[in-house]
């Protein structure tokens, strides 16, 4: 019998405690609040910066930022200068990366999967253009290939041929950059192929399939994503790069998107809001050579790796083994050994005026007192403790907010840990000659008295380099088990002190390897310094560069290349020293 008395309904939940709830909220957001004010300073305000700019009708100023917005800025795409330096970006792009990833895939394959003699030297050969800056390459070359006074001309003179070298060109520029950005295709291609799986290999030799069959329908397409991952990387590297259309493209004319957005900022008066409308054009189109990748390798299977251990088989060079080898030490020859002779030469050349190479065979014809002039002089020793003081500030700091990212994205429950991971990662679509102009009006409008100082060129490269400090960091992270963290916290510890005590001694080689890493990219950096550098900030980077605009003073822009040549050369052997 149904029982139709009224019951009582069912008491509700008891709320949540607010004072409790409110809590829990404060301590899943507060660290994630923290960072992101950090990441919001260092990468976020200068980008709104550059973007507020190219629609205001004036560039922000100290107690004057203009919200009146306008789309005029734009108008300078109409000019034909502007369509010219476009073009002439997305030429030198395509084409210097073409050739880029030519040579760095073929080294790569070379080193990787033939039986080419002296393979580790083979795959020295194609990392050491890395260890040499791109801008030091760029003024080695326009030392040699100068129009009127370029080595090679000089020489190719005294033996009477007529051939002249003129680097001052779009061919010079592109053969620079497919140089010196090869080691990123040869990094990526290298490790993809030593990795790769053999089955499929043998599979279509079974077949009948030819090694050179073999390698154009197997091997060369399972490589794919490396080569286009390289490919849109040197893309992007070339397309916003300063230095070297500066030194090679501004004396020949060539107009680039970086040295006109340069130029426009440097007029009288300043031309900044048409500068930030170019830049932001210049990040559209990174984002869109990032989409395409994507694009590219979406919805595709690339996976060779397996749990099964293999032997790669190498491909017999035959009668070419020696030629191709000597292709490799011609590269070597040109990427390296001829630049770095160059440099010494033009630093040893005791007059200025050099009408034959057999000068500097006479008496006095070498002098070499440049060395000990720079290595004394004031300038050079004060710009160089400058780098030294911002490199290892911004290394030791850079490596500290990384590990803080990156603990609290792979480690922590904290809400907005996204968030935190793509605010690390956007530098990586603003080209630097973006990002410092965004940081140059940013710490000009900053309350804080920071511009003229070296605690601003710490910040910028800082935010210049935190994608590379993040990935470092976290990919130690990510191979350190938390199982011990977590034991000690079970036993007592706080989790600070789980923390200090055993998650970073394992991650010891990784926090110094990413530490290197971002020491020698801040030895590197020139396009970020150059927006906010002062006489009395002046870094080695700037030295160099102003010597070297400075005619008068080539010899000793030489000589300081070569000194800091050798000390990158010393800080890069450190991180292979250390993976021994």
């Amino acid at each position: 019998m149904l029982d139709d008395r009224p019951r009582a309904a069912p008491e509700p939940a008891p709320a949540p405690a607010p004072a409790r709830t409110a809590r829990g909220l404060r301590r899943r957001w507060l660290p994630t609040g923290l960072l992101l004010v950090v990441l919001g300073v260092l990468i976020v305000i200068p980008a709104a910066m550059v973007l507020l700019a190219a629609f205001s009708v004036d560039v922000p100023r100290p107690g004057n930022i203009t919200w009146e917005l306008t789309a005029s800025n734009f108008a300078i795409f109409g000019d034909p200068q502007t369509l010219r330096a476009f073009l002439n970006s997305l030429v030198i792009g395509v084409v210097a990366t073409a050739l880029a990833c030519f040579i760095g895939g073929a080294l790569a394959f070379l080193a990787a999967r033939t039986d080419i003699p002296l393979a580790p030297f083979v795959y020295l050969v194609g990392l050491m253009p890395l260890f040499l800056p791109s801008y030091v390459g760029a003024l080695a070359w326009s030392m040699l290939g100068g129009p009127n006074a370029g080595l090679l001309n000089i020489a190719q003179s005294d033996l009477g041929m007529s051939l002249p070298l003129d680097m001052y060109s779009m061919p010079g520029m592109i053969f620079v950059f497919a140089m010196y950005y090869s080691p990123y295709t040869f990094l990526m291609v290298h490790g993809a192929m030593s990795l790769m799986s053999p089955d499929l290999e043998e599979a279509a030799r079974v077949h009948g399939a030819s090694s050179r069959r073999m390698l154009g329908l197997v091997s060369f397409p399972l490589v794919t994503p490396a080569l286009i991952g390289s490919a849109m990387l040197s893309f992007i590297l070339i397309f916003e790069n300063f230095p070297v259309a500066q030194v090679l493209g501004t004396p020949g004319g060539v107009d680039t998107l970086p040295t006109l957005i340069f130029r426009l900022l440097n007029t009288s008066p300043s031309r900044g809001n048409e500068s930030a409308a170019i830049a932001i054009v210049l990040v559209g189109v990174v984002l869109l050579a990032t989409w395409l990748q994507q694009r590219m390798l979406a919805k595709r299977s690339f996976t060779t790796v397996t749990g099964k251990g293999v032997r790669q088989k190498k491909v017999t060079l035959g009668r070419a083994r020696i030629p191709v080898f000597l292709a490799v030490l011609g590269f070597f020859f040109l990427s390296i050994v001829l630049p770095v002779l160059a440099l010494v030469v033009v630093a040893g050349q005791s007059s200025p005026y050099l009408t034959s190479l057999a000068q500097l065979t006479e008496p006095g014809g070498l002098d070499f007192s440049s060395f000990s002039d720079v290595l004394t002089s004031s300038t050079f020793l004060e710009a160089g403790w400058n780098s030294l003081v911002v490199s290892l500030f911004a290394a030791s700091a850079g490596v500290v907010l990384a590990f803080l990212c990156g603990y609290l994205v792979y480690r922590s429950k904290a809400s907005g840990r996204s968030l935190v991971e793509g605010v690390s990662m956007v530098p990586l679509a603003l080209p630097a000659v973006v990002l410092g102009m965004g940081l140059l009006w940013t710490w000009l409008v900053m309350p804080v008295p920071l511009y003229g100082t070296l605690a601003v060129l710490v910040i910028a490269f800082l935010a210049v380099q935190s994608p590379q400090g993040f990935r470092g960091v976290a990919s130690s992270i990510l191979a350190t088990d938390r199982d011990l963290e977590d034991s000690a916290v079970m036993l007592g510890a706080s989790r600070s002190r789980a923390v200090t005590s055993i998650t970073v001694p394992l991650m010891k080689v990784g926090l110094l390897s990413t530490f290197l890493l971002l020491l020698m990219l801040s030895m590197r950096e020139l396009t970020v310094p150059l927006f906010l550098y002062t006489s009395d900030t002046e870094i080695l980077s700037i030295a160099i560069y102003d010597a070297f605009e400075n005619g008068g003073a080539l010899r000793e822009a030489a000589a300081m290349s070569v000194i800091y040549t050798a000390f990158m050369f010393v800080l890069s052997y450190i991180p292979r020293r250390l993976a021994r």
